[in-house]
């Protein structure tokens, strides 16, 4: 934004000392922004699919760039591209966590975005935990695209039975070495190389569990016979009978495939697990507005524009990888959907799926584990 503050409050000053009031401050900053829009998000929502509409609706500029990762993201705020950014699109723990206390990112009016809540899918209904600020009194963010986030397989190869029963341990398995594929989504593999160790990844850890860690991130890489971060090359490979299964993966890498035919590529949630009994992840985007000092008006507008079901259906179907939204509890959205949408996604084991995980949350151990797992890496 070319707007200078301080020049303008220089020149002010030589002609009216009333125009540095605040307000008029404000007024002008807002003004300035009024057709503009900039969005720093997961993709899909940086997608024509999703922003047409709204640019059309509006005509406003809009621009959104797509993060490789959530502290990534956060890190171009805190680095003062907080003055750039007006919406941020996130995966649940880091708003709560870090955003908010921080001061990167502002409330919401509770009383104009908690009644699209009231229509979300059971799990997502105020008080939603992630939405919320610590003592529960700020609306923070507004969710919609979701996913258990596991592994993938070839039931052609492994039944969803049997993979459900044996989660990862099927990384594990010593019959499995060269049959498996590791798609390389760094943070994600470490939260899954935990849980193949047995070690809940959410918790601080003893150095008997980092052990354990580095130990089955050793095997793992040793025993994987694809290393990628491209979804679709691992979806081919499952596909074309080269490896039976892999991960990471779930709704998220497995729905492209789904919805091209290859209804045997499924995504799994294991039965049991180290987190409390449970054994898969799911994580959750959280939207908020940024804490600009010249926030767009655009900012919260553009949040109840994505609560509208044909918005609804662009998010969780925009280019390249499909995934349900929590908004999928009313009635006008789930309509959007086709039969072979909803197949995609894995709409007939979702709530099953949702039971037996536990949320995306920070490791506290996360800097330590990393940099055994690119040791192992390096190895392979």
């Amino acid at each position: 934004m070319k707007f200078n503050r301080r020049r303008f409050l220089k020149a002010s000053c030589a002609t009216a000392a009333a125009f540095t009031a605040p307000g008029f401050l404000a007024h002008t900053a807002h003004a300035a922004r009024e057709k503009e829009l900039n969005i720093l998000c997961w993709e899909g929502y940086n997608s024509d699919e999703v922003l047409d509409p709204f640019r059309k609706s509006t005509g406003a500029k809009v621009q959104a760039e797509s993060g490789t990762s959530d502290p990534d993201m956060i890190n171009k705020l805190r680095a003062g591209e907080i003055n750039v950014w007006d919406v941020i699109n996130v995966n649940q723990p880091w708003a709560r966590e870090q955003m908010y206390p921080e001061g990167l990112i502002k409330a919401l009016p509770r009383d104009k975005f908690e009644p699209y809540m009231e229509n979300m899918m059971e799990a997502f209904k105020p008080p939603y935990k992630w939405a919320l600020s610590h003592d529960g009194k700020d609306l923070i963010g507004m969710t919609q695209r979701f996913g258990p986030f596991n592994f993938v397989v070839n039931t052609d190869k492994i039944s969803r039975e049997t993979a459900e029963d044996e989660g990862f341990d099927l990384f594990n398995e010593a019959s499995n070495a060269g049959k498996f594929g590791i798609l390389t989504y760094d943070n994600w593999n470490i939260y899954h190389m935990c849980v193949g160790a047995g070690v809940d990844p959410f918790k601080k850890h003893t150095d008997a569990e980092i052990d354990a860690f580095e130990q089955t991130a050793r095997k793992w890489f040793k025993g994987a016979k694809l290393l990628t971060d491209d979804l679709v090359q691992m979806n081919l490979a499952l596909i074309n009978g080269e490896i039976d299964l892999y991960c990471t993966g779930g709704t998220y890498t497995a729905s492209p495939a789904r919805f091209d035919g290859a209804t045997n590529i499924r995504g799994i949630t294991p039965a049991r697990g180290p987190m409390d009994g449970k054994g898969g992840i799911v994580w959750v985007e959280v939207t908020s507005v940024v804490n600009n000092p010249q926030v767009s008006p655009l900012a919260e507008e553009f949040l109840h524009y994505v609560q509208q079901p044909e918005a609804c259906h662009a998010v969780a179907f925009s280019e390249g990888t499909y995934n349900p939204i929590t908004q999928m509890a009313d009635s006008k959205v789930f309509s959007q959907f086709t039969k072979e949408e909803l197949d995609a996604i894995q709409w007939d084991t979702l709530e099953e799926e949702l039971s037996r995980a536990v949320d995306y949350n920070i490791n506290p151990d996360y800097d330590r584990m990393d940099v055994i797992y690119n040791a192992a890496k390096r190895e392979a």
